[in-house]
């Protein structure tokens, strides 16, 4: 299977997120990839107008031609569009942009082999997944049966010790005992906050604290880890490659690796970072991994079994680039057995 072209487009997004977010200016991307048997994939990546650019004007002259066979195949297209973006990538913007390409590329080798992406992958290890929620809706999440909750928290001063723990104590309440309840500190915890907040919220047992800083501290946040047990360090969003990940592994600086399959470089890249998690003896949890390239990847791997997801998207007015996501049914989710991943592409939002 050659093949014979690959665009990629920013929709016409109406509900971003707040203006102050950088999503609100560089947000998901889809891409499309065409071959010479009739098959065409579809793909997700982030980066918003720059990614495109990457995509239409860069990468995909790399690719046309190209034999897409199989995944060591599709591990040679990402090598080589790696390689070739090196100037202005190794991260950011340009890998968002690969993994757009790269899911495309996987999504397209599944349907033609008549396969959902998971197979490709390896056996299939898990059935449902039990899905998490972000948001700090707690009627939302009790309604759709969710153990799980991820609140967000920024550090604005000192009465924020307050509001955290006024969030987290609700959610406990509201979820019960055995619920597993998260933190987003979204990189604005200073390290001796974190601590802090270890101690006051330990009668509410928060199992993990999420970016608390930013990639940069990884000096931080490794002599962090100690002071926070048993609440664990999560992060990694915002690392895009298997470099990246291997530095934080090298520093010990997370006891939970949270790539994200849109961003740090598709299936193919995901792969290689579960890979250093193995060697490091870290456990994953892939970020937005309630969404279909993220539920093909925890399905067939050794994942954790949780998966990230956003109630508030599936409520009126909404607005899906993609027909047929899976949603969440009783607390838990899992991908079809349909070719690729699964779902269509909304072209009336390109």
């Amino acid at each position: 299977m050659k093949v014979t072209d690959v665009r990629a487009a920013y929709p016409r997004w109406r509900q971003l997120p707040p203006a102050d977010a950088w999503q609100a200016h560089f947000w998901q991307i889809a891409v499309r990839v065409t071959t010479d048997v009739g098959v065409t994939g579809y793909g997700y990546g982030g980066g918003g107008q720059p990614a495109v650019h990457v995509v239409n004007d860069h990468l995909r002259r790399f690719l046309i031609g190209r034999s897409i066979d199989d995944d060591a195949t599709i591990g040679a297209a990402w090598d080589d569009l790696y390689r070739v973006s090196i100037p202005y990538g190794r991260g950011g913007v340009a890998q968002m942009a690969l993994s757009g390409v790269d899911l495309a590329l996987w999504d397209a080798l599944g349907r033609a082999e008549r396969c959902p992406v998971h197979r490709l992958i390896g056996p299939r290890s898990k059935g449902r997944v039990r899905a998490y929620a972000t948001g700090g809706d707690l009627e939302l999440a009790a309604r759709y049966g969710y153990s799980a909750m991820k609140l967000s928290h920024d550090w604005r001063g000192q009465d924020d010790f307050d509001s955290a723990v006024e969030g987290v104590a609700a959610a406990r309440a509201a979820l019960g005992p055995a619920a597993q309840i998260m933190i987003d500190c979204y990189m604005s915890w200073p390290v001796g906050v974190a601590a802090r907040m270890a101690e006051l919220l330990a009668p509410y047992a928060p199992h993990w604290f999420e970016d608390v800083a930013t990639p940069d501290h990884l000096g931080e946040l490794a002599a962090l880890r100690p002071r926070v047990k048993p609440v664990l360090l999560a992060g990694g969003e915002h690392d895009y490659t298997p470099a990246a990940f291997a530095e934080v592994g090298r520093r010990g600086a997370l006891d939970l690796w949270q790539p994200d399959v849109t961003w740090a470089g598709g299936i193919t890249g995901a792969l290689r970072i579960l890979d250093l998690a193995r060697r490091h003896g870290v456990p994953v949890v892939p970020h937005r991994g309630g969404e279909p390239w993220g539920l093909h990847l925890i399905v067939a791997t050794d994942c954790i079994d949780l998966a990230e997801t956003m109630p508030a998207r599936w409520q009126e007015p909404r607005e899906d680039l993609w027909i047929g996501e899976p949603q969440v049914l009783d607390g838990s989710i899992e991908p079809g057995d349909e070719p690729g991943f699964g779902v269509r592409l909304n072209e009336a939002l390109l």
